[in-house]
């Protein structure tokens, strides 16, 4: 008759062949790291999501190299060190279960190098510890979200953006003026805006037509965005044949060098006008603004104003041209025009076109 210590620890060896059989056929992708952090399953399910087969992580610390090309932790590891103030750090979007033995959840974008593409995973790394409370490994379990995020960022997209130029639409532009702004007040550098304008474009629509039209706003709005060169630039649609350009981090000089190549670009084209009152070919007005927010700067309201109405005068002194906001009554001089008044804002929309 077996010693009843025998008897256990062979109930003890089988219990845990048989969790590893099983975790083995889980249609789940799972592997288990040990607490130096080397893995001592790898399933395939797990192999069949990664690519990586068990014998190349089994016995090493090396599953990193199934997600990622650079060494950074793995779920489990960060359960493994009991870090969740590296959760931030590593993970967008993250939850820490709390320091009661249920671990952490976290969400993000995989490169998976041995597939050659990116896939975006959902995150479970759970810690397994012995009767003293002892850790002996972490489970990490994987779920691919790919298709669902892919679905999520095209319905955000749809939400943003234009639907005929492919520009960011109105609330984007408000949104991320806002939030521009509020940057700028923290940081203490200027931030400029261009209002862009198609001259003479109801003349355009009604000489060409409408389908014509759309093309020529295509055309133009594809000029506008490869000017929005940085990751914090923000070409849109303003509303009709008017266009926004936010360049944070910018002076009105450096801004209107960026109007006038648009303005040029736009020339390029060469896309013929021809309706009676207006030009041989399509042409833009550019009002250019900068500002460094200050304390008597409540948002970026006074920001808009001044493009807007140097905007205005662009299309008051004939059109084709670039002002700067700072420069509006320089411009009126130098045009000879002295003696005209800016009318207020509120009569500025109904005189463009």
């Amino acid at each position: 008759m077996a010693k009843p210590g025998k008897t256990q620890t062979g109930s003890v060896d089988v219990a845990e062949s048989y969790a590893a059989r099983l975790m083995q056929h889980l249609v789940v992708p799972t592997f288990v790291i040990d607490p130096k952090r080397r893995v001592v399953i790898w399933n395939r399910a797990c192999e069949r999501l990664t690519g990586v087969a068990a014998s190349e992580v089994i016995g090493t610390s090396k599953h990193w190299q199934a997600f990622y090309e650079t060494r950074r932790p793995c779920l489990a590891d960060l359960v493994a060190r009991d870090r969740p103030e590296q959760l931030p750090e590593f993970y967008s979007e993250y939850a820490a279960r709390g320091h009661n033995g249920l671990g952490f959840s976290a969400e993000n974008w995989c490169v998976m190098p041995k597939l050659g593409n990116q896939l975006y995973l959902a995150i479970d790394a759970g810690p397994i510890h012995d009767e003293a409370g002892q850790l002996i490994a972490v489970v990490e379990t994987l779920r691919d979200l790919t298709d669902q995020k892919r679905a999520e960022m095209a319905l955000k997209e749809l939400a943003t953006k234009d639907g005929l130029t492919g520009l960011s639409n109105r609330r984007s532009f408000d949104q991320m003026l806002m939030s521009e702004w509020a940057r700028a007040e923290r940081t203490q550098k200027p931030m400029a805006l261009l209002f862009v304008d198609v001259d003479h474009f109801k003349l355009f629509n009604d000489h060409h037509g409408h389908q014509t039209g759309d093309e020529c706003l295509r055309a133009i709005a594809a000029v506008v965005s490869r000017h929005a060169v940085r990751p914090l630039d923000l070409a849109s649609r303003y509303g009709g044949e008017e266009f926004a350009l936010i360049l944070p981090d910018m002076d009105c000089d450096a801004a209107c060098v960026i109007a006038e190549e648009i303005r040029i670009a736009v020339m390029a084209l060469r896309i013929v006008h021809g309706a009676s009152g207006a030009g041989e070919h399509v042409t833009l007005s550019v009002g250019v603004a900068s500002r460094m927010p200050g304390a008597a700067d409540g948002g970026p309201d006074r920001l808009l104003g001044e493009a807007d109405e140097a905007l205005y005068v662009a299309k008051r002194l004939g059109r084709n041209r670039v002002i700067c906001a700072e420069r509006v009554l320089a411009e009126f001089v130098r045009a000879d025009r002295g003696a005209h008044r800016l009318p207020v804002a509120a009569n500025r929309r109904s005189s463009r076109g």
